[in-house]
């Protein structure tokens, strides 16, 4: 992970927390083909070395636009080849994001169209503010969701609501949005970051070993059959029991105060 990119914004607030922000607000922070360098780098970077962040909180810079999908203006007359080599950055910057071992918070300040709302779905959850608008408009475009959409929104709101989505390409509000699973709490707008700063400084105040290791195994729960997903849940949990974080939360509970961990 970098220290600085040309398309993101990154904050690190307190010891355990960064906030990552798609900052190309006069483009709709849509993704052109720099921000996808970028994301893979960020993610990749974070595979490899969580840097002791414990939960990162992902936005969009503005009030109107959290990310408004692929850059058209860019794709305008690309040949075949360049838009498949594009989309090919893309699906590893996706896939590097779906690895990534912390929990990721999207933060939905605005609209979220196309690549946006499949954004949202890969993190591992969402708050939204009132005027956030959702939809998945590709159909409209003679393609179709290529960001993971047809397989995590059915994962987020069922099947035949992610067919409705997806086949009409129709926006929904943010209300519907919470109704339905995208996302799981709306708040007022000038309150979003509050609330999920907030959320985040909670997760960011739990043992980060298990953080990495719990989100992991929720992850594999939707990929395999119950008893192969409880054998991988006790796998990933008996890797925590030597921790030196494990040994601190126990003494802490005794000892009746906040304990200090060290993701050792």
């Amino acid at each position: 992970m970098k220290e600085s990119y040309e398309t993101l914004k990154l904050e690190r607030i307190d010891d355990h927390l960064l906030v990552v922000t798609f900052n190309r607000p006069e483009a709709g922070n849509s993704t052109n083909s720099q921000m996808g360098r970028d994301l893979l780098d960020l993610w990749t970077g974070l595979y490899i070395d969580q840097q002791n962040i414990r939960c990162i909180v992902l936005t969009g810079a503005g009030d109107k636009i959290f990310n408004a999908g692929g850059d058209l203006k860019e794709r305008n007359n690309m040949t075949d080849e360049q838009w498949q080599q594009q989309h090919a950055l893309f699906e590893k910057a996706r896939i590097a994001m779906l690895d990534c071992p912390i929990p990721i918070i999207a933060a939905v300040n605005g609209a979220a169209y196309g690549g946006g709302l499949e954004t949202v779905v890969t993190c591992d959850f969402a708050y939204a503010a009132k005027r956030a608008r959702f939809a998945l408009t590709e159909i409209k475009l003679g393609i179709m969701p290529g960001g993971m959409g047809t397989q995590n929104l059915p994962r987020a709101v069922g099947v035949r609501r992610a067919k409705e989505i997806i086949l009409t390409g129709k926006p929904f509000a943010a209300e519907k949005a919470y109704e339905w699973g995208v996302v799981n709490e709306v708040c007022d707008d000038d309150k979003l970051m509050e609330e999920v700063l907030e959320t985040a400084r909670e997760i960011c105040a739990n043992a980060p070993l298990a953080i990495y290791q719990a989100k992991k195994s929720m992850n594999v729960a939707t990929q395999v059959d119950l008893k192969n997903g409880y054998a991988f849940e006790i796998e990933a949990y008996n890797r925590l029991v030597p921790t030196e974080d494990r040994l601190e939360g126990v003494r802490a509970f005794n000892e009746k105060r906040s304990p200090e961990f060290k993701g050792r």
